[in-house]
């Protein structure tokens, strides 16, 4: 079946959760807001749903296989985190203001981010493994990406525009300045996840 419920179900309640795309999403709608945000909401939404095509199609499978290249990926993906909760930890400026001539995430790097977000691969995995239609592999691929993109287009909707409704409650500096410290811890935090 093309489309199944549970599938849809699994992928929200995986995407939705925080991990590093609901943390970075939230931090871009206050300190950007909203409309600013929207290419890094639609490079985040491209590739994952990119992420659990190939998923599908057995790049997972090869990645697994490969300890050497396994290692790359969590790595990667360990020091982009770590690096990106640097900069919020560091961050100056006011959420709408003077930030320091900063900008969102754009469009592509947040797509090509997915390539080593551990959580993506994690969730496509498990919706790869536990999901399947039986249909050929360029079906199970659309199937996938379909289901992945879609979902993650309201999850993403939701938590940037949270974000961006945060903004009145953090206008005083030391509000702010906690904001972005717990928000870069939670990032740090989630770059473990990475290495189960």
């Amino acid at each position: 079946m093309f489309f199944d419920p549970l599938l849809y179900a699994f992928v929200l309640i995986g995407l939705f959760t925080p991990g590093p795309n609901v943390i970075m999403l939230t931090t871009s709608g206050v300190r950007f807001g909203f409309r600013a945000s929207l290419p890094h909401l639609f490079g985040v939404v491209l590739g994952v749903g990119i992420t659990a095509g190939v998923t599908a199609l057995g790049v997972g499978a090869l990645v697994q296989a490969s300890p050497m290249l396994n290692t790359v990926l969590r790595l990667a993906a360990a020091g982009f985190i770590l690096w990106m909760a640097w900069g919020y930890f560091r961050a100056a400026g006011r959420p709408r203001g003077d930030g320091g001539g900063e900008r969102p995430l754009s469009f592509l790097a947040a797509a090509a981010f997915q390539w080593i977000n551990p959580k993506v691969w994690a969730i496509a995995f498990a919706a790869s493994a536990g999901y399947g239609a039986g249909m050929s592999p360029l079906a199970e691929a659309a199937r996938l990406a379909l289901a992945f993109s879609s979902i993650n287009l309201g999850v993403c909707l939701f938590w940037t525009a949270a974000g961006s409704l945060l903004t009145a409650l953090l206008s005083a500096p030391r509000a702010w300045k906690v904001f972005l410290r717990v928000m870069a811890v939670l990032l740090a935090l989630s770059a473990v996840m990475v290495f189960r």
